[in-house]
This record gives C-alpha cells, structure tokens and sequence, in this order.
C-alpha cells in the first residue's frame, strides 16, 4: 500500500498541483499586499483620507472609533471595508489569471500553427489486402 500511494504521490499531476497550489498562495499574499499597501491608501487619499481597512459598521452600538477597538472589545461588527479590500484581491487575482490564460492560448495556437501536420496513418493489414486484390482483378480485365 505504501508503494501504491508513494506511486500515486509522484505522478506528475499530483506535483504540478502540488507546484500550483504553494505558487497561487504565495501569489496571493503578494496580491493582498499590493492592494492593501499600495492601491487602497491612494484611493482612500482621493476619497477624502478613508481607510477602507477600517470602515465597520458597529451593531453594538457603542460608538467605537476604530475596527481595532471595536474587535478589542468583543462588538459586532460588519466589516465592509475589509470585503471590500477582499473583493479587490479577488479581481485582480482573477485578472492575473486570465491574463496567464490568454498567454498560454497564444503560446499554444502559436505552436500548433507552426508544427508541421502528422504524416497520414499507415494503412492496417486488411486495407493493404484489400488493396492487393483491388490491382489483381484489374490484371485480370
């Protein structure tokens, strides 16, 4: 069982996922970084110095004046500004993807375009044998 599953675990799939999954998180922290560190303040500066990291709604009704504090102690809270700055991680993830996606297409139909064709398949047995009796009966008219 312990060579089956060895076998299994080192099947190229499995270590391209493998691959995939450790680069897509990577990329994601890098993406979280970007928008939050350097996307979001400039856009929070031109609305009128926001930071969308700590817009909430507080359903407790407290009045607390920042999502630290209100998270401190224990409020309720509807954290807008963070799914907002989640949804813009998103798109621009996304984004990214489908930009990866639309090169390799390219690469891909670039590729199939200049292979040349594949030679036609040989003829099987039968149709060779048939094809041995097809010029006999013409030799015989």
């Amino acid at each position: 069982m312990l060579k089956e599953f060895r076998k299994f675990i080192m099947r190229g799939n499995v270590l391209d996922l493998a691959v995939a999954v450790i680069i897509g998180a990577a990329f994601g922290a890098i993406v979280k970084s970007f928008v939050n560190d350097i996307l979001m303040p400039p856009i929070g500066l031109l609305l009128g110095k926001v930071d969308f990291s700590n817009l909430f709604i507080d359903l407790s009704g407290e009045g607390y004046t920042t999502l630290a504090a209100a998270q401190e102690a224990g409020a309720a809270t509807i954290n807008y500004g963070v799914f907002l700055n989640t949804v813009i991680n998103f798109l621009i993830v996304a984004f990214a993807v489908f930009l990866v996606l639309k090169a390799a297409e390219r690469a891909q139909k670039k590729e199939a375009e200049a292979a040349p064709p594949p030679p036609p398949p040989e003829p099987s047995a039968e149709e060779k044998l048939l094809a041995e009796i097809r010029d006999l009966l013409r030799e015989k008219r």
